[in-house]
């Protein structure tokens, strides 16, 4: 079988993104053809680890050359794929290429169309809501949400039909971590209480929360200290430190490829999400056996359930964030309990290997239902 998968972008600076690129290259190769279509490739956030990984395991990537949303001409050498390359699957991640794959994959006559939803608020924007029930899930053979509770607004919220919707929890393949001594690097003291975050620098993290979560938490643990890792935009956020005094406190360390070592270096993850589907980075930190406190947005509950895997809290109260990791910090054998459990159950019910089989039966499901 021949699949497509489309994807805005290659890099690992975005879940969705990454979890695209890494189900791609782990597809039996014995059994499927895997291309990478790129529609708007990135020079300064592309990734040639994962770019090397994919040529490496086998798998083609096809570039586009979009200079905007409407730039039509560009999707020329995809459109001549689809046609004539005798594809049997296009499985398109995210909004802009879950809307423009099931147009092109239906006028292509492509066989198996599958659209895969990595989360969004599910509030406001009328016109997406709409894309999404009369292009998407109508276009597609499964729309894929990624958490229980994405699917349920799928269903509640866009008005898409139950029928049309597949739940296929998120996965990870971790790395293991390489032994640097993050906290030496920074200076910080053993005994010195850490805390930390991982994830791009978007508003959806709600990071003005978590910087107010370590202004509280000053108050019970004087000598915190923050660690923020992730790409982005800092200048807004180090003005919010400063404005709630704790930029002394608070480190953004940007993008790093030694995530599994910084979290060594944490003595409780923190989640100050809005919202969330089935986010990667809580994922790496229960494979770390970190303490983990969160907000409960979105599929984060699947993933952790409240005082078993870590803490649970209301979204935007940073008040009871700080709580959390004041209790974390202050049972340290609580914590690293949460945390070994935490680590068991992403290995059982979490894993990048056991996602993809699910995701090749369902293309061979399809493929089998549309030829009888």
């Amino acid at each position: 079988m021949r699949v497509v998968t489309l994807v805005d972008r290659l890099t690992e600076a975005g879940g969705g993104e990454r979890l695209a690129a890494e189900i791609t290259g782990q597809l039996d190769p014995s059994r499927f053809e895997r291309i990478l279509c790129v529609t708007r490739p990135d020079p300064t956030t592309s990734s040639p680890v994962l770019r090397s990984r994919l040529e490496r395991a086998g798998v083609e990537i096809l570039e586009l050359d979009r200079r905007g949303r409407l730039d039509l001409a560009a999707w020329r050498p995809l459109v001549r794929l689809l046609r004539r390359g005798r594809v049997d699957v296009l499985h398109a991640h995210k909004f802009g290429s879950n809307v423009w794959g099931m147009l092109f994959g239906r006028l292509a006559g492509v066989p198996v169309k599958v659209a895969h939803e990595h989360t969004w608020a599910y509030q406001g924007q009328p016109v997406r809501r709409f894309l999404d029930r009369e292009i998407v899930a109508r276009l597609s053979d499964a729309f894929i949400a990624v958490s229980r509770a994405d699917q349920r607004r799928m269903i509640e919220f866009e008005g898409i039909r139950p029928d049309d919707t597949v739940f296929v929890p998120n996965g990870i393949s971790p790395g293991a971590p390489r032994g640097h001594d993050v906290r030496a690097e920074l200076g910080i003291p053993e005994h010195v209480p850490v805390v930390g975050a991982v994830g791009t620098l978007r508003a959806q993290k709600a990071l003005d929360v978590l910087l107010a979560a370590v202004a509280a938490l000053k108050r019970s643990h004087p000598d915190v200290r923050a660690l923020i890792v992730g790409g982005g935009g800092t200048d807004a956020l180090e003005a919010e430190a400063r404005r709630l005094g704790v930029s002394d406190a608070v480190t953004f360390l940007g993008r790093r490829d030694d995530v599994p070592d910084v979290l060594v270096g944490l003595d409780v993850v923190l989640s100050s999400s809005d919202y969330e589907g089935s986010p990667l980075a809580l994922m790496e930190a229960m494979e770390a056996a970190r303490p983990i406190a969160a907000t409960a947005v979105g599929g984060v509950p699947d993933l952790i359930e409240d005082g078993v895997h870590g803490l649970l809290v209301p979204a935007r109260d940073a008040e009871a964030l700080a709580a959390a990791a004041a209790r974390l910090l202050g049972d340290r054998a609580a914590a690293r309990a949460m945390g070994e459990r935490a680590r068991e159950r992403r290995r059982r019910e979490f894993d990048l290997g056991a996602m993809v089989r699910t995701l090749e039966s369902l293309y061979l499901s399809i493929l089998a239902r549309k030829r009888a």
